[in-house]
């Protein structure tokens, strides 16, 4: 049984349709009980997480057409993670040669609206990956598995946050990380390091083992994955469990069934506040690196919205724009297709059908997978400067800057005057393997003073 706190405080404030709404978006165990003088007693209980504690899962009513619904799932992430509005009416900071982001938001009268799924832990588990393993660690619990074996590139968002969350609920992680110099590691003449995700990875004790891009792309991630589980199995008599590249599977995707979930009810709640009584999203932008959450969110909305099945008619399913980080879209349409085929999908149509109808992916991979461009670079620290959000530079930054520099500006009469949302996945650890590029760009930015304590002249300016 699980331990509750029951929290009572008095809110003073007016018992307005817009309070309720609000009160309504913080919490599933916010209660209101009663009014005195214009004031709501609130009791919100709050329930202790039990990281290896594992709930029966039921799905929401409306994903009926997905019949491989797991039984269990854990309770790791930070629910709900909020939805922010990024104001576009704010003084915004203008640098040499870079145009300010909110200015031309605010020029086309486009409202950006945030998920921020990077809020899902803390800096060890945060983003999008941990809504997967919330049942993939409950299968792994469930059939007795006593480690895990996953793969992902050298700074794998992916990986630190499975090896933090494996640790949580008993189990030993074991991390493939694919880099160009897993050679020179292995002949000791270079070092992994400690420097971003890697950081966390080595504090969590994660067996590491490396593979090169070209031995990644011959052999194949799920096959790497088996080899080390069967070298484990056999060399230790373990039991491990295989997670796939960023826990994209029909296990791992049904964490972006329940965000769906979570954000139609928050949406819900916009809606009961007599100011956006109509509100409604237009567009919803998310980076696909695997392809998990892509097929997560494509599934889960096109059902939520009545746009998916025999009677589909419902056409106000807002139009979905899946980011390519990597590969190509057609990678992603056939990768989507075969995680909506391994959740069972039943659906009128063959499921490629449904995919490439639901989404489009669009090709923002840039220079490739974890590599910047000067531009891209140069649009993650404005739009730091100017929301106080931090965008990673592998998935959330390739994507936002890809859709509002290309897609929109490409097309930009299908934007204007519309509402929308940009899905957050997390992964700012990635920007510290770029902070040499950046650093050129700091001396403007983010200016160092000495302050002159003796002196008379205020504060001296050091200067390189």
């Amino acid at each position: 049984m699980s331990n509750i706190i029951l929290l009572s405080f008095m809110l003073l404030t007016s018992t307005s349709r817009a309070t309720t709404a609000f009160i309504s978006s913080l919490s599933t165990h916010i209660r209101l009980i009663g009014s005195h003088h214009n004031t709501n007693r609130l009791t919100m209980s709050f329930e202790f997480q039990q990281p290896d504690a594992q709930y029966p899962y039921t799905p929401p009513a409306w994903a009926s057409p997905l019949t491989n619904v797991p039984k269990k799932r854990l309770k790791l992430a930070h629910l709900p993670t909020p939805i922010q509005l990024i104001g576009s009416n704010r003084s915004t900071r203008q640098r040499k040669n870079s145009s300010s982001i909110l200015s031309r938001l605010k020029e086309l009268n486009i409202k950006l609206y945030i998920k921020r799924d990077d809020a899902t832990g803390g800096v060890e588990l945060g983003g999008n990956k941990l809504r997967k393993l919330e049942f993939l660690l409950a299968d792994a619990l469930e059939t007795g598995c006593d480690s895990v074996v996953t793969i992902g590139g050298e700074q794998s968002n992916h990986c630190r946050a499975t090896a933090a969350a494996a640790r949580m609920v008993g189990l030993s992680p074991n991390l493939i990380l694919r880099t160009r110099r897993a050679d020179k590691i292995h002949e000791k003449t270079d070092e992994l390091g400690f420097e971003g995700n890697i950081l966390f990875d080595r504090m969590m004790g994660s067996t590491i083992y490396t593979c090169t891009p070209g031995e990644y792309g011959r052999v194949g991630s799920n096959k790497l994955v088996q080899h080390v589980c069967d070298y484990i199995a056999t060399k230790d008599g373990g039991k491990p469990y295989a997670i796939p590249v960023g826990g994209s599977n029909g296990v791992g995707s049904w964490g972006y069934i329940n965000a769906v979930d979570e954000l139609m009810n928050q949406m819900e709640s916009m809606k009961q506040d007599s100011t956006s009584s109509d509100f409604n999203l237009d567009h919803v932008v998310f980076a696909t690196g695997s392809g998990g959450t892509a097929a997560g969110i494509s599934l889960g909305l096109s059902m939520a919205y009545g746009s998916l099945g025999p009677s589909a008619t419902d056409t106000s399913c807002p139009k979905l724009h899946a980011v390519g980080v990597c590969d190509n879209p057609a990678y992603f349409y056939d990768t989507m297709a075969l995680i909506a085929n391994e959740m069972g999908a039943s659906l009128d149509k063959t499921t490629d059908q449904f995919i490439r109808e639901a989404v489009t992916v669009h090709n923002g991979k840039g220079r490739g997978y974890a590599l910047s461009t000067e531009d891209e670079l140069d649009f993650i620290l404005q739009f730091s400067l100017e929301t106080g959000i931090a965008l990673d530079p592998v998935y959330s930054g390739k994507a936002l800057y890809h859709f509002v520099k290309q897609v929109v500006e490409n097309d930009v009469e299908s934007y204007r005057n519309k509402n929308v949302l940009f899905w957050h996945t997390g992964g700012a650890l990635g920007i510290y393997e770029k902070g040499n590029d950046l650093l050129h760009k700091f001396s403007e930015v983010s200016p160092v003073k000495r302050v002159d304590v003796y002196g008379l002249n205020g504060v001296k300016e050091i200067t390189d």
